[in-house]
């Protein structure tokens, strides 16, 4: 028996393969291995072989060695989504290499911002039989040294081959977003693994046996493409249908671990497709990711045009060309030219970037001036700048030293496994740049921007869009990104309409081309033809004077065409947005966050400070009601000053009233600052994440002693309502609506519990739809016990700003909806045109439904059919 010897293929310390933070890689589906957290950008060859696959990706290599072993260094978890970006090759597909040669090289900085992790798994994938017989301790490695020996035996019986058996064929096409890369492959291998039978894939004119994980890999297979399953032996039809499942399913883990039974047969959503008429026919196109429904494939043609489908940010309708808008990259060096000179450098080029926020907080938008003055106060952190000092002493580099503290900070942020803290990495990456920027003397002006300028960009900074013109751009497309990143929250403030994760096609769209951008649908359309422009630039024209005419009309009390009485306040977190929803016609904020006063900073706000902001606010709504949130705090809004236990998942964890409740201190000096508003009662009190009624008792019960111990207390008790967010509150409603004077529904929130998905998850973002009926059932369930009670019930969450959905919140039996101060005129408008018992009838359809695209497609129709009428 032949022993061959590994060598590490990188620098770092060495772990299991259970500690990789994905199941394929941990449940050992691609093979066993090791782990290694890398602090080497290179990968060397661990053996003599020969290349057997390099994608272009770049992101992964594998050496066939003597014996037919073959060795997969995967760098980092899900980086083939990078598409190349920070890798580079030193090698090809069938070249013969040499132990300690190396293969690819990485940014790891790019890749570390980039990707799921860097933890990079070392996979031993070979057909044939071999043997661990030691490997390495767990603990530091140097890049050559011993990483494991084996003992190489006998082919795996189970793949021989049955010449006596008929063969079973069956074709299918591939819904996997980047094709067979190392997931699929590896749970296409899984899938069949106790079958006995010889199987082949074939495709693009290749074959592959498929309990090669690499071999499958190597086909080349991208989204869409064809591929023809043929299996011989005894459990022939098994294999084929076990692999079937797994690609009808997408190529979910559970999907692969349950196909891979003898016998086991197609997935769930086979058959649930085959139930609905016949969609998972053997020669039916698969749906890759970005098609529209559901919508994962990025691709597709429409009218000759290329679309691409993207998650709406910001809605609107824009035509213009192409301008490409890239992050800037900064390399810095290590070495540092003595403690005085670097430390000099830090500071003269933090007092250039304080400068530069300073000057555009005077012509920054609301939100604008909200996120630089984070910005700022990031820039004075002392935790940051001790830790740049440390590592100046210890003779590096300003930049590297001012890079290392922020990634400290970076990963902590990253280790709370809540993607929702993107947003707060990015503030602090953007930071990154700039500092680094003007410490190299390059702090960037105003970009020149063309006039009607669609961006094309992976994903934005906020300090990049803050700097923008807005009167200059069009609409923002972005490759990567989610709709409640600040890059999305800042586009939608800004009234450009924006896309985000288009997928990478977008980047590849050229300066200069012609684009239709219709963020209302979520489509992107490549150089589109004339009659498809003027079509569009008919409706820009006509979208401009609806605007026109919803302003005018929106100083108006709102009601519907037969009279009902629909109150539409604003969502607000500023003064400055407050002024604005007055002047677009707010009736009253329906929902006022004080996060804006408590985050980004060392301590939080005095009773006295909080309450002259709630003044000014409540000043600037002349007596109308203002709906004021307590603090809404913890999972993805931590701050320094609160100290909070680590949490596995954050957004299940200490958040809102609760938070508030385990430091009932910092709430009574809150709603102390609110009863201080005069006139008395203009201020209402709204609790989030509210579960149960004892929850909204504690806080009256506070309310009414801090009401009691004022000087001049007023007789008058102060409204205190419960937001609806998750479906228990919404279950329990009627239990709430006798302990609150009124309920508000977040839909934001409600709708990534009910469907059990997180909002900030780039993957599941154009899944995540309010109009989902499950969601509506919830909506209707706590309108129905509000009115048992004689409670009032609004919906101050995305969804209310929705045009397409309010006829059916109105029909659900919402009295009040808060939105984006940029959206009431038109909302106003159209709530005039409707007519409740239709919205009622509207309602109940929608809630027969069976998905979000089926409820989307009804009231489309409903909107179409409407249009015609007035025409």
């Amino acid at each position: 028996m032949a022993h061959l010897r590994l060598l590490a293929p990188l620098a770092g310390w060495c772990s299991s393969l259970e500690e990789a933070p994905d199941p394929v890689f941990a449940g050992r589906m691609l093979g066993d291995g090791v782990l290694i957290d890398p602090t080497s950008a290179t990968v060397l060859a661990p053996c003599d072989g020969e290349i057997i696959l390099l994608p272009a990706t770049r992101h992964a290599v594998t050496v066939r060695a003597a014996g037919g072993i073959e060795v997969l260094i995967h760098v980092g978890i899900d980086t083939v989504g990078l598409g190349g970006e920070g890798f580079e090759q030193h090698t090809s597909p069938r070249a013969h290499v040499r132990a300690g040669e190396p293969l690819i090289s990485f940014d790891m900085d790019v890749v570390a911002q980039r990707a799921k992790s860097l933890l990079t798994p070392v996979i031993l994938t070979a057909g044939r039989g071999f043997g661990i017989l030691r490997r390495c301790e767990d603990g530091p490695l140097r890049a050559g040294d011993f990483l494991m020996e084996l003992a190489v035996g006998e082919s795996d019986p189970r793949c021989v081959s049955d010449s006596t058996a008929g063969g079973v064929v069956r074709r299918m096409h591939v819904p996997f977003e980047h094709g067979i890369h190392a997931r699929p492959a590896a749970l296409l291998v899984n899938s069949i693994k106790r079958l006995a039978a010889e199987v082949q894939v074939s495709a693009n004119g290749h074959q592959a046996d498929a309990r090669s994980t690499v071999a499958l890999m190597s086909l080349g297979v991208s989204c869409g493409d064809e591929i023809v399953i043929e299996a011989r032996g005894p459990d022939a039809h098994a294999a084929v249908e076990a692999l079937a499942g797994v690609v009808g399913a997408g190529g979910s883990v559970a999907a692969a671990g349950a196909a891979g039974a003898p016998g086991g047969g197609a997935s769930h959503r086979d058959a649930a497709a085959s139930s609905a008429g016949g969609a998972s026919r053997p020669d039916a196109a698969a749906s890759c990711p970005g098609d529209a429904s559901p919508p994962d494939s990025a691709m597709a043609r429409l009218d000759g045009a290329r679309v691409m489908h993207g998650v709406i940010a910001s809605r609107g309708l824009a035509i213009g060309r192409a301008f490409r808008f890239g992050r800037p990259e900064v390399s810095v060096v290590e070495a540092g030219a003595g403690v005085p000179f670097e430390g000099t450098a830090l500071e003269n080029a933090r007092a250039i970037v304080a400068a530069a926020l300073r000057q555009r907080l005077e012509t920054a938008s609301s939100t604008g001036r909200e996120i630089v003055s984070a910005h700022l106060e990031l820039l004075e952190d002392p935790q940051l700048l001790a830790s740049s000092n440390a590592w100046i002493a210890k003779g590096k580099s300003a930049g590297w030293s001012w890079r290392a503290a922020l990634r400290v900070s970076v990963d902590a942020l990253r280790d709370l496994n809540d993607s929702r803290m993107r947003e707060r990495i990015d503030d602090l990456l953007d930071l990154e740049t700039q500092v680094l920027l003007a410490l190299q003397g390059a702090v960037p002006a105003s970009t020149d921007i063309p006039r009607d300028a669609i961006l094309i960009a992976r994903d934005l900074l906020p300090s990049q869009l803050v700097s923008l013109d807005a009167t200059r751009v069009g609409a923002i497309c972005m490759a990567a990104g989610g709709s409640t990143s600040h890059a999305a929250i800042l586009a939608a403030a800004m009234g450009i309409p924006a896309l985000v994760a288009l997928g990478p096609d977008v980047l590849e769209i050229e300066n200069g081309t012609t684009l239709l951008v219709d963020a209302n649908a979520g489509l992107l359309q490549v150089d589109p033809v004339e009659a498809v422009l003027r079509e569009a630039q008919g409706r820009l024209a006509a979208r401009r004077r609806q605007l026109a005419e919803a302003a005018a009309a929106a100083g108006a009390q709102c009601r519907t065409a037969d009279g009902t009485r629909i109150e539409v306040f604003a969502n607000v977190g500023s003064l400055a947005e407050a002024q604005a929803a007055v002047r677009n016609g707010a009736e009253g904020c329906g929902l006022l966050r004080t996060e804006f006063l408590f985050l980004e900073r060392t301590e939080p706000p005095g009773e006295s400070e909080q309450a002259a902001r709630y003044q000014e606010i409540a000043t600037a709504f002349t007596g109308h009601p203002v709906v004021i949130r307590t603090l809404d705090i913890g999972g993805d809004k931590p701050i320094p000053y609160l100290p909070l236990p680590h949490e596995d998942n954050p957004a299940l964890g200490l958040r809102g009233v609760r938070t508030s409740l385990r430091n009932p201190d910092l709430l009574r000096v809150q709603l102390r600052a609110i009863l201080g508003v005069r006139p008395f009662g203009q201020c209402r009190i709204l609790l989030p994440m509210v579960t149960d009624a004892a929850e909204v008792r504690a806080v009256r019960r506070m309310v009414e002693e801090e009401r009691a111990a004022m000087a001049n207390a007023s007789e008058v008790a102060i409204r205190v309502g419960a937001m609806i967010e998750t479906p228990a509150a919404a279950m329990m409603a009627g239990s709430l609506a006798r302990a609150a004077d009124f309920l508000s529904l977040g839909t934001n929130d409600l709708t990534q519990y009910a469907l059990a998905m997180d909002r900030g998850h780039a993957e599941l973002a154009q899944r995540l739809d309010a109009l989902h009926p499950a969601v509506l059932r919830l909506i209707a369930e706590t309108t129905m016990a509000a009115r048992t009670h004689s409670r009032t019930v609004a919906v101050c969450g995305g969804l209310a700003s929705d045009p397409l959905a309010v006829p059916v919140l109105i029909g659900l039996g919402v009295e009040e909806l808060s939105v984006v101060p940029s959206a009431l005129g038109e909302l106003k408008a159209l709530i005039g045109t409707l007519d409740l018992r239709e919205c009622r009838e509207l309602a109940r359809n929608a809630l027969e439904q069976e998905s979000a695209g089926a409820v989307r497609a009804l009231l489309a129709r409903r909107r179409e059919s409407n249009a015609e009428v007035m025409r």
